[in-house]
């Protein structure tokens, strides 16, 4: 058994490298990070005292008690149906894990998240996919959805806020799908690590659903990334009790450490929130109005999240416009890693003004870029009617 190629992770990778000097950072999806001294302000002068006071010993493989109640008040379920994982990312393995039977089939959204495909096609399962269409908004076809699933279907799994698009499926699609899958004893996936960063109308949580499994982190919509905590809600404890058995030997449980500061996060996720959504929302409107002019580049302004998913016209493969930017100190991601080459992927929650100035730059690398393939283009169509010619007279002789 082996994985695919991480392509996403090994372009972000290459910022620790010494080949390029990265100097703006537009590869994240998460949003504005927070230092372990602001996180802890939250709480005030007692928080550090508590934290001080934390053993550091093995907690529970489903999670402390605080912070699976914590996580349940937050999407109004029971702490008996969270099991807590070492990021989403633990999440999708188990529940990939537990899905992995012979002959089965999952129906997964593209593009997506890689390990949306590759950890089930490395269990063995057959991977379906539906489309997004940047023609369509990247709106989930709930008809293309139904159609890929038949009686070996484990599961269907949506993602909204979309990564990389920024989409977001419309309550009354979620409902349908769930709908569809419980009256066929299929499993129906709710990835919403960015839930609630919304850029317009947003949704309610998931986790309103009865037969849905619910799957999110501290790294996305709460800016924590550091502290490798998510979490899975899940009302079939059957299954629960699966992922449970699966962690244990996966990485047994987190730390202490990072339990007791996501239950802080969690009792100050309006702070969070707040400045998450102050910044993003910045951050877009100052894209929104360059870009807005910009005949080159093509785009679908994002209803959630923090990334943007644009396409260059007439570019078929972004990679080499990726590598010329990383040389120059600027780390966008490109689209082959969602296997959509002629897009790229900008992250935009970081705070505004540090996002502006590298925007800035971004934008006229991108100029000059475009310049220069007009400029060749131009070369190009100058020449062809001399090459011709010249053909014309090799045909007459």
């Amino acid at each position: 058994m082996r994985f695919e190629p991480f392509l996403l992770d090994q372009w972000i990778e290459r910022k620790f490298s010494p080949e390029w000097k990265i100097e703006h950072d537009f590869s994240a999806s998460s949003g504005p990070s927070w230092t372990l001294g602001e996180l802890l302000a939250l709480g005030g002068e007692e928080s550090i005292e508590q934290l001080l006071r934390t053993p550091i010993v093995y907690p529970s493989a489903a999670g402390c008690a605080e912070l699976r109640s914590a996580v349940a008040e937050l999407e109004g379920a029971s702490p008996d149906d969270v099991q807590i994982v070492t990021g989403a990312q633990e999440g999708l393995l188990a529940i990939f894990f537990a899905a992995a039977e012979p002959g089965a089939n999952v129906v997964l959204p593209h593009p997506g998240f890689a390990p949306f495909t590759a950890v089930p096609r490395s269990f063995g399962l057959e991977v379906r996919q539906y489309h997004l269409r940047p023609e369509n908004q990247f709106a989930v076809d709930v008809e293309e959805v139904m159609k890929l699933a038949d009686a070996r279907t484990a599961l269907v799994l949506v993602n909204s806020p979309h990564n990389p698009s920024g989409a977001v499926l419309a309550e009354t699609d979620r409902r349908a799908l769930h709908d569809f899958c419980a009256g066929r004893r299929i499993q129906f996936v709710c990835d919403q690590v960015f839930h609630p960063i919304f850029h317009g109308p947003g949704t309610s949580t998931a986790a309103t659903l009865p037969n849905a499994t619910i799957v999110g982190d501290f790294s996305k919509a709460l800016c924590l990334t550091g502290l490798r905590v998510g979490w899975i809600i899940d009302r079939d404890h059957d299954r629960l009790e699966t992922y449970r058995d699966a962690r244990t030997y996966f990485t047994v449980s987190n730390s202490p450490i990072t339990e007791w500061l996501a239950v802080l996060a969690v009792r100050h996720r309006d702070e969070v929130y707040a400045r998450a959504r102050d910044f993003s929302a910045a951050n877009l409107q100052r894209i929104e109005s360059s870009w807005s002019s910009t005949s080159e580049i093509a785009w679908v302004k994002p209803q959630g999240g923090f990334t943007v998913f644009p396409w260059l016209r007439g570019e078929r493969d972004t990679r080499p416009l990726c590598e010329r930017l990383g040389a120059r100190g600027i780390l966008a991601v490109p689209g082959d890693c969602f296997d959509m080459p002629s897009h790229m992927r900008i992250g935009f929650g970081t705070e505004p003004q540090r996002f502006g100035m590298g925007f800035d730059r971004l934008c006229e690398e991108l100029e000059a870029y475009f310049a220069e393939r007009h400029r060749q283009s131009h070369h190009l169509n100058q020449l062809e009617p001399i090459a011709s010619d010249a053909e014309r007279a090799i045909h007459v002789r």
